[in-house]
């Protein structure tokens, strides 16, 4: 069967450790649902690709085609992967505008594992004050786990790394197991059932 998991990464550079957090978090989760028998189709959203129509989406009230497609893969995932840099203690604009953009109910439901990268340790207190309660109040079921990456997690060395490598294995079982629980997330055709043009006429 096939599972749909979705990263968004909030990263605004190329490359990013945002970015890095984020691919080794799919990879995790790929390799744990992979082994509890799913198949896997991942798709990398870069909130940066889409900026402009993120603000253009907010001052006129609807999205440009190819964003109501990107938001629409969002809603039809199975799981989800959101990582942001953190900025002021919170999350960065550009995810927020992401986030703020989504229908009501995109989230309602899902499994989402949060993710957050900064300059200092410090920072980590983003997971469960900001990120969570922002997924919470969406309707969401964050796993436990959130994994947060500062600059002493990306040293040389495998001993360095290690904790960050728990954390991120630790996370993807998580999710994992929360998808396969799960039936997949059906996409909904507006085109399948169709209102009858006689009952649009009557107003019914």
């Amino acid at each position: 069967m096939v599972r749909k998991v979705v990263v968004l990464s909030a990263g605004l550079r190329q490359p990013s450790s945002t970015r890095l957090l984020a691919d080794r978090l799919a990879a995790a989760v790929v390799r744990e649902l992979g082994e509890l028998g799913a198949e896997v189709e991942l798709e990398v959203i870069e909130a940066r690709d889409h900026g402009h129509d993120l603000v253009n989406n907010l001052l006129v009230g609807y999205p440009s085609e190819e964003l109501e497609a990107v938001l629409g893969r969002v809603a039809a995932a199975d799981g989800l992967i959101a990582v942001t840099p953190t900025f002021s203690a919170s999350y960065n604009g550009l995810f927020k505008m992401f986030v703020d953009v989504l229908d009501d109910e995109a989230l309602a439901g899902k499994p989402v594992l949060i993710g957050a990268t900064g300059g200092t340790g410090r920072h980590s207190m983003v997971l469960d004050h900001e990120l969570r309660p922002l997924f919470n109040y969406l309707r969401a079921d964050v796993v436990p786990t959130g994994v947060f990456a500062g600059p002493e997690d990306w040293a040389a060395g495998e001993a360095t790394e290690l904790p960050l490598v728990r954390r991120i294995d630790r996370a993807a079982q998580q999710l994992a197991r929360e998808i396969v629980l799960r039936d997949p997330v059906k996409s909904v055709d507006p085109y399948d059932a169709p209102t009858p043009f006689a009952q649009l006429l009557a107003g019914d």
